[in-house]
């Protein structure tokens, strides 16, 4: 088996991807038609697969449920919460406070994405939670040689946003799933070229960017970022741009789908 070509693909999600979506980015529908003819055109040298699935209970740290005011009112989404928030009592967590709490500070430490409130998106076993529909067309052309896409969940566990695909947030030590997931490194180490795609580009894709450089940098220096494939949330690019100019210092590749022909 030839172990050259992998595509990543982040969260290429109904409720990211499609117009109705809970959460959409506005592009992404249109990054899923690109990458849909990027993979068919290469599909004969495009030699695995693998794309994430964001996948949350409706009681989230991240969604508007988990938390009310003084007078039992939800936050309305992209509501910001933060840990003097909490300790005034404008936003108390309606589960798990202590943990809550703990996490919104851990969050604030790191200093790179508030804790930001979201629409209830990707429900597990929601129709937002399903692949674009282009994407999933590529694949089965892709995969009805004999080939198969690996698929990997994120998010499930509620106390810690899961926007990287290698890691959570802020990983919980009891909860496995929030660790560093090691058999995805390693699985993609095995390849010379790992074209990186999906949504969205200010949250996920760069926080995905972020964990290969730190945790996984032989797996990162193997990166084609896909630039023409992937969207910012709306007014959020520069949450993630930071993250980019890292990794164009460190000759991470870029490129567009519609510049590459694979071999």
């Amino acid at each position: 088996m030839r172990k050259k070509n992998a595509l990543l693909v982040i969260d290429a999600q109904y409720d990211f991807c499609h117009p109705q979506g809970a959460l959409y980015v506005q592009g992404a529908d249109q990054d899923m038609v690109r990458l849909r003819d990027f993979i068919v055109r290469n599909h004969h040298h495009i030699d695995h697969i693998c794309v994430t699935l964001d996948s949350h209970p409706v009681n989230d740290i991240s969604h508007p449920a988990f938390w009310q005011d003084k007078n039992g009112a939800f936050p309305p989404p992209f509501t910001a919460i933060s840990l003097a928030d909490i300790n005034t009592g404008t936003w108390t967590p309606r589960f798990s406070p202590l943990e809550a709490t703990k996490y919104v500070a851990a969050l604030e430490a790191q200093g790179e994405f508030p804790h930001f409130i979201w629409p209830e998106h990707c429900l597990i076993g929601s129709k937002g939670a399903s692949l674009n529909d282009d994407l999933l067309e590529a694949l089965k052309i892709w995969t009805r040689p004999g080939k198969w896409y690996q698929a990997v969940t994120k998010g499930t566990y509620p106390l810690t946003e899961h926007f990287g695909i290698f890691m959570a947030q802020v990983p919980v030590a009891d909860r496995p799933e929030t660790q560093l997931n090691q058999s995805l490194v390693r699985t993609l180490e095995t390849y010379q070229n790992i074209y990186l795609a999906g949504e969205a580009r200010s949250h996920c894709v760069a926080t995905s960017l972020k964990q290969a450089m730190k945790y996984a940098p032989s797996l990162a220096e193997k990166m084609i970022v896909l630039e023409d494939a992937m969207s910012d949330v709306t007014g959020m690019g520069h949450l993630g741009q930071p993250i980019y100019n890292e990794a164009q210092q460190r000759g991470i590749r870029f490129a567009k789908t519609t510049d590459l022909t694979l071999d």
